[in-house]
C-alpha cells in the first residue's frame, strides 16, 4: 500500500492533500482495491517523515468522503460500500442563460440521477472562479467547467491545470495554457462562424456592409472576430465591429449580427423605430438558439452550436471515463431576418 502513496516537498499542493489524492488515485487505477487495509497513522508518519497531524487530516478527509473506514482496534480499510459507487461532479458555469440551461438540462438528465452535481455559477469573474476551485478541490469524481472570463485568462489556464486531468471536462472553450490528457467538449469559434456566413452568402450578397456587435469589456473568444474579418475580406464586405447599438443608426444596406441577447434586443428596437423591412433592407443574425428566436420578428436568423448535445457529449465523456477533445456541431438555422 505504501508503493501507492506518494508526497513531494516541492508541490505547492498540502501533503495531507497529496496523501487523500493519491488513495484516489489508486482507487480509480484498480491499484487499490475495496477492502484493502491501509498503513497506519505512525507508518505513514515514520515512511514520509511527516507530522500525526497531517495524516490524521487525510484520513479524516477520506472519511468523511466515505472512501475509507475506521475498524476499531484494527485499523483503516477502503470502505466497500463506496468504491466503484456514486459519481460526484462539481459543475461550474460562467453565467446563467437560455442556452446554458439547455446544456445543464442534457447534462444533468444523461449522467442519471445517481450522480451528485454540486452547480456554481462564477459571473464570469474570475476571483469567483479561483475561490470554488479552492474550496472544492476534493472529494469529487470529476470537474466539469464552462471557462469564460472576462480577464486573467492565464492564471485561470494555471488553476485549472492544478486539477487532476483525468477528472477534467472543459466545456465551451479550449483554455490557451491547460495542458495534459484531459476532456474537452468544444466550439472552433473562427472556423465556426466562417462556415456559417459562408453558408448564408447568397442571402448576405442582397447587403453592402456587415456589422457585428462585439462589447468592448467581454468574455466573449476574440476567435469570432478573427473568423468575421477574413470572412467579410475574402468576400468583399465592408466590416464593422460596434462596442453597442447606443449611438448606432440603423441604415438600409445593413445587416447586424449580435453575440449577446441584450445586443439582440437593442437591435430589434432601433429597427422597428425605422420604416426597413426586415430581411430585404436590414438583416439580423444572431448568435446562440433560443425559443423566442423562433417568434421574434416572425423568425430570427441564428448561427449556433447544440448546446443540448454540449451537455449530453460532456455527460458521455464522465460516464465513459476516457479523455477526449470533440468539437461541438455548428449550424446555421435562416428564418425571415436575413
Amino acid at each position: 500500500m505504501l508503493n501507492h502513496i506518494s508526497i513531494n516537498d516541492f508541490l505547492p499542493t498540502p501533503k495531507y492533500l497529496q496523501i487523500y489524492n493519491s488513495i484516489v488515485s489508486g482507487l480509480e487505477n484498480h491499484d487499490i482495491l475495496p477492502g484493502d487495509k491501509l498503513p497506519s497513522i505512525y507508518e505513514l508518519c515514520a515512511h514520509f517523515d511527516v507530522a500525526k497531524g497531517t495524516v490524521e487530516k487525510a484520513y479524516d478527509l477520506l472519511k468523511t468522503n466515505e472512501i475509507i473506514r475506521a475498524v476499531r482496534g484494527k485499523g483503516y480499510y477502503i470502505n466497500h460500500t463506496r468504491v466503484g459507487g456514486n459519481l460526484k461532479i462539481l459543475l461550474l458555469f460562467n453565467k446563467l442563460s437560455a442556452h446554458k440551461k439547455l446544456i445543464y438540462d442534457a447534462f444533468v438528465e444523461r449522467v442519471g440521477a445517481e450522480a451528485t452535481i454540486d452547480f456554481y455559477i462564477y459571473n464570469n469573474d474570475f476571483r469567483l472562479f479561483s475561490d470554488l476551485i479552492e474550496r472544492h478541490t476534493v472529494g469529487y469524481t470529476h470537474y466539469v467547467i464552462i471557462p469564460h472570463f472576462y480577464d486573467q485568462s492565464e492564471q485561470a489556464a494555471k488553476l485549472i491545470n492544478r486539477l487532476p486531468k483525468h477528472k477534467l471536462v472543459v466545456l465551451d472553450k479550449l483554455v490557451e495554457g491547460v495542458t495534459g490528457n484531459y476532456s474537452a467538449v468544444y466550439q472552433h469559434f473562427e472556423k465556426d462562424l466562417m462556415v456559417a456566413l459562408v453558408e448564408a452568402l447568397p442571402l448576405l450578397r442582397k447587403y453592402k456592409t456587415i456589422n457585428i456587435l462585439f462589447p468592448n469589456n467581454t468574455y466573449l473568444p476574440r476567435a469570432i472576430l478573427n473568423g468575421f474579418y477574413r470572412f467579410c475580406y475574402e468576400h468583399e464586405f465592408e466590416g464593422r465591429v460596434l462596442p453597442d447599438m447606443e449611438k448606432e443608426e440603423i441604415k438600409a444596406g445593413n445587416v447586424y449580427i449580435n453575440l449577446i441577447e441584450e445586443d439582440l434586443y437593442a437591435v430589434v428596437k432601433k429597427v422597428k423605430e425605422t420604416t426597413f423591412r426586415v430581411g430585404e433592407e436590414v438583416g439580423i443574425l444572431s448568435y446562440n438558439e433560443t425559443l423566442l428566436k423562433e417568434l421574434l420578428l416572425d423568425g430570427i436568423t441564428v448561427m449556433s452550436t447544440d448546446f443540448a448535445g454540449m451537455g449530453r457529449t460532456a455527460a458521455e465523456l464522465v460516464l465513459g471515463d476516457t479523455p477526449q477533445h470533440i468539437e461541438n456541431p455548428f449550424r446555421l438555422v435562416v428564418r425571415k431576418s436575413l
